[in-house]
């Protein structure tokens, strides 16, 4: 199933999202429809708050996270999904680096985020084994974005006060769905 995109101004994207209990709700069916929703999109990541579920899940496309210096022949060159249930991070690291971001419930903006450079995180799969580990660059940032979704935070809270204010009118527009995207979104009004 693919669900639509909740649109920012949205509050369950300010909320921070609540774990999951082990038999409480089946992550392999929801899992299984984000990874359809992102790969239909496409995106780099999704997180449950974003398809208006308030649970500790986000789910990427494992390309995403594979390191820049990684040979392109041995990389998946069709969508491979990974899913974090109940994340926690455990680390990170005190050097930053910039990186690109953009989000699906803010479409048609990104901008240039400082992040950690290393992240070390802890996890379930869908069949509730735990697993830590650690992610450099590129994925350390996607990581990074799609678990402050869990913890009610936007990458627009990272930016200066003056380009916040800049984009007040951008962000206003997504509010009121006056903006183009292909795919499905929710907005609240």
């Amino acid at each position: 199933m693919v669900y639509p995109i909740v649109a920012y101004g949205d509050p369950i994207l300010r909320k921070r999202a609540e774990d999951i209990e082990k038999d409480g709700l089946d992550v392999r069916k929801l899992s299984a429809d984000m990874l359809e929703t992102l790969f239909a999109i496409p995106g780099a990541g999704l997180a449950a708050p974003q398809i208006g579920q308030p649970v500790r899940l986000f789910v990427v496309d494992a390309r995403a996270l594979r390191d820049d210096e990684e040979d392109e022949e041995e990389a998946p060159q069709a969508p491979v999904g990974k899913v974090f249930i109940n994340p926690q991070l455990l680390e990170t690291d005190e050097d930053e680096g910039l990186f690109e971001e953009g989000c699906l419930s803010m479409p048609g903006f990104t901008a240039r985020i400082f992040r950690p450079v290393s992240v070390k995180i802890r996890y379930f799969d869908t069949d509730w084994n735990e697993h830590i580990d650690e992610y450099e660059d590129r994925a350390a940032s996607v990581i990074q974005h799609e678990y402050d979704h869990l913890e009610g935070k936007l990458f627009t809270d990272y930016l200066p006060p003056l380009k916040r204010q800049l984009l007040k009118k951008k962000l206003s527009d997504i509010v009121k769905g006056n903006v183009r995207v292909s795919y499905k979104m929710k907005f609240s009004t």
